[in-house]
């Protein structure tokens, strides 16, 4: 199956919209029609997309809930279109239910698209969210299992990942190689497109909590340059943080005064009073 079209989430522009997009919705995150590709025939069905930016311990049962939800709508439209068509000769039990015998459902399929740097700790089947010693008794044979489809950043390979048409390629290999910068630059810098849209460029600013700078009004941005930028912002911000960490230890030693630290480090008392609680 094609999934390299998949949409971004478009509401992520920093770490407060990410806290609120992950919270629990009452509806998918995005719903539409798909074909796959077999062999010898096409197969359409309706692919869901959760976009998580936090793991969701109880995604199993969510996405259940809303597949199911699906398959009872299709069953809702098709008995509504049997009512307003007054379709003869048929059997009592097609017309109590309002599904006839030859009516078929499109299959329902939910990717869980995982947007963190942070591997997914979560469960992957409505086993995994019961006791497991649950799987051990006989009667564990007449529950239904329910497992999840999850596209995580850090379980995709180089190969699958340029499979990617779209900027969700970008996305999701600078998410997988956040950690490592020498990585993400060889990342970028080996990628055939260097320019991506800006609303991806934003997705990736604010989940891998790093600095892309951009003017107003762009509708794209040159990755080369934005990495750049990351890696350096990121080797200043690793100087502070040393700094930081002597004055912290200097300060528990009682070698130095907070106002004579604060003078060092060129900041307020308040201000390096925050950055010791941040780095520690």
């Amino acid at each position: 199956m094609d999934i390299t079209e998949i949409a971004l989430p478009t509401n992520i522009e920093n770490t407060q919209d990410i806290k609120s997009h992950a919270s629990v919705q009452q509806y998918r995150d995005i719903l539409k029609s798909a074909s796959i590709k077999t062999h010898q025939s096409v197969v359409y069905v309706l692919l869901g997309i959760e976009n998580q930016t936090n793991v969701h311990y109880a995604m199993p049962v969510r996405n259940m809930i809303y597949d199911a939800l699906q398959y009872g709508r299709q069953v809702t439209e098709i008995a509504s279109a049997h009512k307003h068509a007054h379709t003869a000769k048929i059997s009592r039990a097609e017309y109590l239910s309002g599904f006839y015998k030859t009516d078929k459902l499109i299959p329902v399929i939910t990717l869980v698209l995982y947007f963190n740097t942070n591997a997914w700790d979560g469960p992957l089947s409505l086993f995994d969210m019961m006791d497991s010693d649950i799987q051990k008794h006989d009667y564990a044979k007449y529950i239904q299992n329910y497992h999840l489809h999850l596209i995580e950043p850090s379980k995709i390979s180089d190969e699958d990942l340029n499979k990617f048409d779209s900027s969700l390629r970008e996305v999701l290999g600078c998410i997988k190689y956040a950690k490592d910068k020498n990585k993400l630059a060889d990342f970028i810098h080996n990628n055939p497109r260097m320019n991506i849209d800006i609303s991806a460029a934003r997705v990736i600013g604010a989940i891998t909590n790093t600095p892309i700078h951009f003017q107003k009004g762009d509708e794209q941005i040159d990755m080369c340059q934005a990495i750049e930028e990351m890696i350096q912002d990121g080797k200043t911000a690793g100087k502070i943080e040393g700094k930081i960490e002597l004055i912290s230890q200097l300060l528990r030693l009682k070698k130095i005064t907070m106002n004579e630290a604060s003078v060092l480090m060129h900041m307020s008392k308040e201000e390096l009073e925050n950055k010791i609680q941040f780095f520690s």
